[in-house]
């Protein structure tokens, strides 16, 4: 009777860690298939705050700018706004090389494609002390570019955000509480600007994302923060949009996040780990945004997710998108989105290592192909690296840039890149991951 109880329980354990082993199986199949991240732009200096794009040629581009010494380009100053292209979608990439020359540093870069012919690539950043929101375009896949001023102030401007469809070409920015949009209707060459919230108080506004819709309206999202008090006012999550090609828009209030975490010990600027929010549309016309709010003042924030078929008049009910506990801080939100239904998002997370002690950061990535009704496992993307006293097996120390990007290539692939560093100063660098 002992001998057959024992090889009762042997058959057992082995059915068992069989159902295991398969149910495993069947995992690592469902989850996405990303590449090992990779350290891409300079192999000097520090880069970060990156932003992407894809074509349907096969062509991914990354603009970011360089702090360090460019050899090819002595008329530079730093920070120099630079571009890096490949040719294959992402397998390989050519050298990175300055955008335009200037003698008063490059900030805040963005690059979008043209969904209308999938080809016509524009870029957009500040230079002349921040003052100069600049826009490029180029039609020959990034080898040269027309350059256009599409706004010039006394005051200086912060992160602008590009939305492109055909002639319509517009750019998000702020100036300290207001939040502006620069449109242009013939390709970038001339633009004029509307203030998006003309009643505001005190504080400043900062753009999170930007999308034209195949009705050819076009939406913004963005933040409002208290100038006083920052760490105990709330801070404002608005989607704007606008059905006359730019001159008027309507806002909706998505949601209200408690003050930012603070980070004053990695030398953060105020605000930094606060309440961002991204925005996209597919091409069946849904919207959908993701960002981070939190509920208590100082206290860790989690990562929302919404959609909007009715031209951002209503949304979806908030989705909390990780299984991240609830002592991890979540920030920065990625969103690009793809054919009806198709929505991809990132994020940065302390999981690893949850605050108040000494967190460690990674990058996660989510999917779904109906409109996130379901989405795929989390992939984590980043990884170790040797060579970096910022990258630890667990997780890096912080993230380096105030955003990253995401973007679908025309093989339905997944691209993401983002920044690492030591601390908000610096070092740091910028890495890359492509998959599914």
């Amino acid at each position: 009777m002992v001998l057959k109880s024992s090889r009762a329980r042997t058959v057992q354990k082995f059915v068992f860690w069989m159902l295991l082993a398969l149910a495993t199986a069947q995992f690592a199949l469902a989850a996405p298939n990303f590449s090992p991240q990779r350290r891409v732009g300079y192999a000097t200096g520090d880069q970060w705050e990156p932003a992407l794009a894809a074509d349907g040629h096969g062509h991914i581009y990354i603009l970011f700018p360089q702090y360090g010494v460019v050899s090819d380009c002595p008329a530079c100053t730093v920070p120099t706004m630079s571009l890096l292209v490949s040719n294959d979608n992402g397998l390989s990439w050519e050298a990175p090389h300055p955008l335009v020359a200037s003698s008063t540093g490059q900030f805040d870069p963005q690059i979008v494609v043209d969904p209308a012919d999938r080809q016509t690539v524009y870029a957009s950043w500040l230079q002349n002390n921040k003052r100069d929101v600049m826009v490029a375009r180029s039609q020959d896949y990034g080898r040269s570019w027309y350059l256009t001023v599409a706004e010039r102030s006394p005051d200086d401007a912060d992160k602008p955000v590009l939305a492109v469809h055909g002639p319509d070409v517009y750019v998000g920015f702020n100036h300290e509480q207001n939040f502006l949009v620069a449109a242009s209707h013939d390709y970038a060459q001339n633009f004029s600007s509307a203030i998006v919230n003309p009643n505001a108080g005190s504080g400043s506004s900062l753009a999170g994302g930007a999308t034209v819709d195949p009705t050819g309206a076009v939406y913004f999202s963005w933040t409002a923060y208290a100038r006083q008090e920052s760490s105990t006012r709330p801070v404002s999550l608005y989607v704007s949009r606008s059905a006359d090609t730019g001159r008027t828009w309507n806002t909706v209030l998505l949601d209200t996040s408690s003050a930012p975490p603070d980070c004053a010990a990695e030398g953060c600027e105020d605000g930094y780990l606060g309440a961002q929010i991204g925005l996209a549309s597919d091409a069946a016309g849904t919207l959908y945004t993701l960002w981070n709010a939190g509920t208590t003042n100082g206290g860790p924030e989690r990562m929302y997710f919404s959609s909007s078929t009715t031209g951002g008049t209503s949304w979806s009910a908030r989705a909390d998108v990780s299984s991240a506990d609830g002592s991890a801080e979540l920030c920065f939100p990625a969103i690009t989105a793809g054919a009806g239904g198709d929505v991809r998002i990132a994020w940065m997370d302390t999981r690893s290592h949850p605050l108040p002690n000494q967190p460690l950061w990674n990058v996660f990535q989510r999917s779904s192909s109906n409109g996130g009704a379901t989405w795929s496992p989390e992939a984590q993307l980043s990884g170790p690296a040797r060579g970096y006293d910022y990258i630890l097996p667990e997780g890096f120390r912080f993230p380096f840039g105030d955003y990253f990007s995401i973007a679908i290539d025309n093989l339905g692939t997944t691209h993401v890149v983002w920044g690492e560093g030591r601390n908000y100063k610096s070092p740091g660098s910028i890495w890359y991951a492509r998959g599914r």
